[in-house]
């Protein structure tokens, strides 16, 4: 059976590459019938966020990932954060050890800046020279039964070379002499990511590990470990990068990368899921719009793009735009547009008038954060008037004054009578339509920017929009 997992720090808000990577290890492991795992690597206590943690949840949640163990639900590989684990660590430290694939270091901070600066100053591409290998074991455990800080280092082989062996690029090797001395366990008793990676996802039965290409550098220091214990390797896979539009690494410096943020902008999670998917994986097929279940079957990993891919804005509101007019059900976008505005403190009944001008609406934005700012008018009386709309209400005041009457005499506000009203008016004044329609549109609502006037001056009613051509012309 496949068996994968997503291993995310709880130190801050959960990035979109976090949900990119749980994407391929969630369609790989569904696709096989296999299992998919959350933990959560927290041994930086130092920038531990609980928060962060809960929120990393909530976004598998909110994406329409579900996992089959995580610590929120259990599981028989329980417990699920690093911190709840330490004695595992600490058992197969003391293994590497016994074996000799592992040693006591002592350096203060101070001693192992120096060697850091030694090492460069000699072009060495280390930030550790070793030294500490000399010391005898059962002088260093009694180094250690004293009392002295420590901290308990991978032996790295110094000849020869490590082979990784990755799905997507083939065989890669390292030369061991490059490969450094890896801190194991730190000073505070804590695992490093790389001690505690490997003894996880042997014990939780990882079989295929899908992470980015940014821990091929790591790998050898892996791979030596799955080495030293005499375990049997997971198949690896490193994924392209999501990249910038400059094709740099994407990172918070040149744009969001919360998924958070997004979700606040209103993107939808099947539309943020769906690019996501576009961002490693083309169809068979061609198409970009398809759904969680369609990746799932169609993936395979010779279809992944090793250049990487532009994580774009444009892009993205495009495709959130497809969603909620066309693929999501109206009542779907609906209730999740009145739900986003309640979140960001806008009140407004979730009644009719609000379903209709959701429907005029749709066409004119892409994100949910764009509807609140393109009708104010529709919610308030109180509006504001742009200069491009108060010039057209200047100048068309004579149309004004002439179309009052016969607006507040009209009874069927349909908007086939009003489009009617205003062709008839246009003929009998010897107007073209664009000189009649421009004018009603700024007194009604503030702004050139509208959508369908008939269906807008229908939607708001006879009352409100007389109220408002009468305060245009006063």
């Amino acid at each position: 059976m496949v068996v994968t997992r997503i291993a995310p720090s709880p130190t801050g808000d959960p990035h979109v590459g976090t949900a990119y990577q749980a994407l391929f290890d969630y369609i790989w492991a569904k696709k096989n019938g296999g299992k998919f795992i959350v933990r959560i690597e927290d041994t930086d206590r130092s920038r531990y966020n609980a928060e962060s943690e809960r929120r990393i949840l909530e976004m598998f949640r909110w994406l329409g990932i579900p996992y089959d163990e995580a610590p929120d639900i259990g599981g028989p590989n329980a417990p699920y954060r690093q911190s709840e684990r330490l004695e595992n660590y600490h058992q197969y430290a003391q293994q590497l050890l016994e074996k000799g694939w592992a040693y006591y270091a002592f350096e203060t901070p101070e001693e192992l800046q120096a060697i850091r600066e030694d090492l460069r100053s000699r072009n060495i591409n280390l930030g550790y020279d070793g030294r500490a290998r000399k010391i005898p074991l059962e002088e260093a455990r009694q180094r250690v039964a004293a009392g002295e800080r420590h901290v308990i280092r991978l032996k790295s082989p110094r000849e020869g070379s490590t082979l990784l062996r990755d799905e997507l690029r083939g065989a890669i090797s390292f030369d061991n002499a490059g490969v450094e001395d890896a801190v194991l366990i730190k000073g505070d008793g804590f695992p490093t990511y790389h001690l505690a990676v490997v003894v996880d996802d042997h014990l939780m039965g990882v079989t295929d590990v899908i992470r980015g290409e940014e821990w091929i550098p790591s790998a050898p220091i892996h791979v030596l470990l799955y080495q030293a214990f005499g375990w049997q390797e997971p198949r690896w896979i490193h994924m392209p990068l999501l990249q910038n539009p400059d094709k740099t690494k994407l990172s918070k410096r040149k744009g969001n990368t919360s998924v958070e943020w997004y979700r606040k902008e209103g993107i939808q999670p099947e539309a943020l899921l769906n690019y996501l998917g576009m961002m490693g994986f083309s169809m068979p097929d061609g198409r970009e719009i398809f759904s969680l279940q369609d990746l799932t079957e169609a993936f395979s990993f010779d279809r992944i793009s090793l250049g990487g891919s532009v994580f774009g804005w444009d892009k993205l509101k495009w495709l959130n735009a497809q969603y909620i007019r066309e693929v999501l059900p109206f009542e779907t976008v609906a209730d999740r547009l009145h739900a986003h505005l309640q979140e960001h403190g806008h009140e407004v009944p979730n009644d009719g008038f609000f379903k209709g001008v959701v429907k005029l609406m749709l066409p004119r934005i892409e994100v949910f954060s764009e509807f609140w700012e393109k009708t104010p008018y529709f919610w308030s009386d109180d509006h504001a008037v742009n200069e491009k709309a108060q010039n057209n209400i200047n100048s068309g005041q004579d149309v004004l004054k002439a179309l009052l009457p016969k607006l507040e005499s009209l009874e069927d506000f349909s908007h086939e009578s009003t489009h009617d009203l205003f062709k008839a008016h246009a003929e009998e004044a010897g107007l073209k339509l664009g000189k009649v329609m421009p004018p009603v549109r700024a007194a009604v609502a503030g702004t050139m920017e509208s959508p369908d006037m008939g269906e807008m001056l229908r939607l708001l009613g006879k009352e409100r929009v007389v109220a408002r051509i009468r305060k245009a012309i006063q």
